[in-house]
C-alpha cells in the first residue's frame, strides 16, 4: 500500500507511475478520470510508446468538469504523435484509475494529474498475480466499450483554447 499526504512534498503515486512505465517492457494499460500530465509523466509515456511498448489509456469521453476535459484533451496530440493509443470510454463518466504494467498493477484513489500528485490526500495499493489477470480482463472489457481516437491537428481556436488551460493545469 502507498499513501501520499501533500504536506511532505513527496508525489509517491507519481513516483510509482513513473517506475511502472519505465521498467514495463510489454504493455502500459491506464485509466483515468483525469489526464492533466506534467512533463516527466508525458516523457515516460512517449518514450514508453517510442521504444515499443503498448501504450494505452481510457479516458471518459462524457466529462463531469467541460474545462478538465477540454484539458485532458489537450494532452492528446503529443502522445498519440509518440505512439500512445487513447480512447474514450462511450457509456458514461469513467471514474477508475490503474496502471497496469506488465506483471503489476497501481489501483487506488491517485489521478494522472497534478492535484493527485502535490496536493490531495492519496491512497494506493500495487498488486500482482491474479489480480493482474483480473484487471486486465477488466481494461479489456472497458476498451471494448470505448472509442479510438486518431491523430488530427486541432483548430487554431481549439489549440489556443488548450495551450491556455494547460498554463493554469496545476490549479485544476
Amino acid at each position: 500500500p502507498y499513501h501520499d499526504c501533500p504536506w511532505d512534498n513527496e508525489a509517491v503515486g507519481q513516483s510509482v507511475y513513473l517506475h511502472l512505465i519505465y521498467r514495463a517492457k510489454r504493455y502500459v494499460y491506464i485509466t483515468t478520470p483525469y489526464l492533466v500530465i506534467d512533463y516527466s509523466l508525458t516523457i515516460a509515456l512517449t518514450t514508453a510508446a517510442k521504444s515499443g511498448v503498448d501504450v494505452r489509456i481510457i479516458t471518459p469521453h462524457i466529462a463531469d468538469k467541460w474545462y478538465v476535459h477540454a484539458l485532458t484533451r489537450a494532452y492528446y496530440e503529443v502522445l498519440i504523435e509518440a505512439g500512445v493509443r487513447i480512447y474514450e470510454y462511450t457509456p458514461g463518466f469513467m471514474h477508475a484509475k490503474s496502471l497496469i504494467a506488465d506483471d503489476k498493477v497501481f489501483l487506488g484513489s491517485y489521478n494522472f494529474d497534478y492535484r493527485s500528485s502535490h496536493f490531495n490526500f492519496e491512497c494506493g495499493v500495487m498488486l500482482d498475480g491474479a489480480t493482474v489477470t483480473e484487471a486486465e480482463h477488466d481494461f479489456e472489457e472497458c476498451l471494448a466499450l470505448s472509442k479510438p481516437l486518431e491523430h488530427k491537428k486541432n483548430t487554431l481556436p481549439r489549440r489556443l483554447k488548450r495551450t491556455l488551460l494547460t498554463l493554469v493545469a496545476p490549479l485544476i
